[in-house]
């Protein structure tokens, strides 16, 4: 009888551990619906940013393009 027991309350936890995962991950994609729903409802936000940090980051990024370009060649063997 206590091996029927054991094996009633195993299997009663590793059902309440499985729905408890289930929850959380059903919350976690719904999260991620809505902020997916934000992202495409507020476009004008972004046409309202300021000029200057779209060319900031553009230049930010061509200097890390430069980088990694400059370590691709270390990688390579060639001599700068």
């Amino acid at each position: 009888m206590t091996t029927s027991l054991i094996l009633a309350f195993t299997t009663l936890a590793v059902t309440a551990m499985l729905c408890l995962a289930g929850g959380r991950a059903w919350r976690g994609w719904l999260d991620l619906k809505r902020l997916e729903l934000a992202r495409r409802q507020a476009p004008e936000a972004e046409a309202e940013a300021v000029p200057g940090e779209d060319m900031a980051l553009r230049i930010e990024l061509a200097a890390v393009r430069e980088r990694l370009r400059k370590l691709e060649e270390i990688a390579s063997g060639v001599e700068l």
